[in-house]
């Protein structure tokens, strides 16, 4: 199973592109939740989640949808006690299984968490830690693809996080592996300019993919599927819209079933006034 969805959407920047101007943000999701298939949490990365907010999530969206929740900082990023503050967040996580809503948690590691003996072990501890709930892991540094990573992914039952991103050496390749149930796609966009040099974070992520650029995953996201019981496709791309657009054009290449849209594809391209970014090759 495919699923499609994007990273966020509590963006102001999707009024008048995604969103009626005059949607009140407490609707959002409501709304959101009516064309996409799940959607990733990236608020939880901020500040751990409360299982009041999440049961609301769920009771703001149909049963068919699911949430994957990206995981606090202090599990990847700081790591001054990332195992205490997992357990913190599987307990929030409550009343997403008791819906069956839970997809996966996302671990996203930084660039700076390189692949050594000590971070080894850490992703080695969480995944034990996990205790069978679904969970994917993206590396940002390239060091991290050998096989025996890998094994280590399929043996805590941890799905690897393909994704797409500026060829820089450091990065991650377009490597496509299916190490657990649950697999995971994440679409960042080729904004080479700003990827390292921005003033706002949500610069980096300012990019609208090609039909063509989108096609040479077809095959891949196709793998996926063969070889994983779910395949989550999330589209980081989320400056100004350009997440729905090519979450729209993913699953129309894809052929899956698409929800008749409350606002078409041309609207959200005429609503972009400015060059497309980052559309040059490094």
């Amino acid at each position: 199973m495919i699923l499609v969805g994007t990273g966020g959407y509590s963006y102001d920047d999707w009024r008048g592109v995604f969103y009626p101007p005059d949607l009140p943000k407490n609707r959002m999701l409501e709304f959101y939740s009516r064309e996409f298939d799940f959607v990733e949490l990236n608020t939880t990365y901020y500040r751990q989640p409360s299982p009041h907010m999440l049961r609301n999530m769920t009771r703001m969206t149909p049963p068919r949808f699911s949430f994957a929740v990206k995981a606090y900082r202090g599990i990847t990023h700081e790591r001054e006690k990332p195992r205490q503050d997992l357990r913190t967040l599987l307990q929030a996580l409550d009343p997403l299984r008791q819906e069956g809503r839970l997809g996966c948690v996302l671990l996203q590691f930084p660039t700076s968490f390189r692949c050594n003996g000590e971070n080894t072990m850490l992703v080695r501890q969480l995944g034990q830690d996990l205790n069978g709930t679904p969970a994917v892991v993206e590396f940002r540094h390239q060091e991290w693809l050998r096989e025996d990573v890998f094994e280590l992914l399929r043996e805590t039952g941890l799905g690897f996080t393909c994704v797409d991103e500026p060829a820089f050496r450091t990065l991650v390749p377009p490597a496509v592996r299916a190490t657990a149930d649950v697999a995971y796609v994440r679409f960042h966009g080729r904004n080479y300019q700003k990827w390292w040099h921005h003033e706002e974070p949500s610069e980096r992520y300012d990019y609208l993919y090609t039909r063509e650029e989108l096609a040479e995953w077809v095959p891949r996201i196709r793998l996926l599927d063969r070889q994983a019981g779910k395949v989550f496709v999330s589209m980081n791309n989320h400056r100004r819209g350009q997440a729905v657009i090519n979450g729209r054009m993913i699953r129309e290449l894809l052929e899956l079933t698409w929800p008749t849209p409350l606002v078409t594809a041309r609207t959200v391209l005429e609503a972009h006034t400015t060059p497309l970014a980052g559309r040059v090759e490094k």
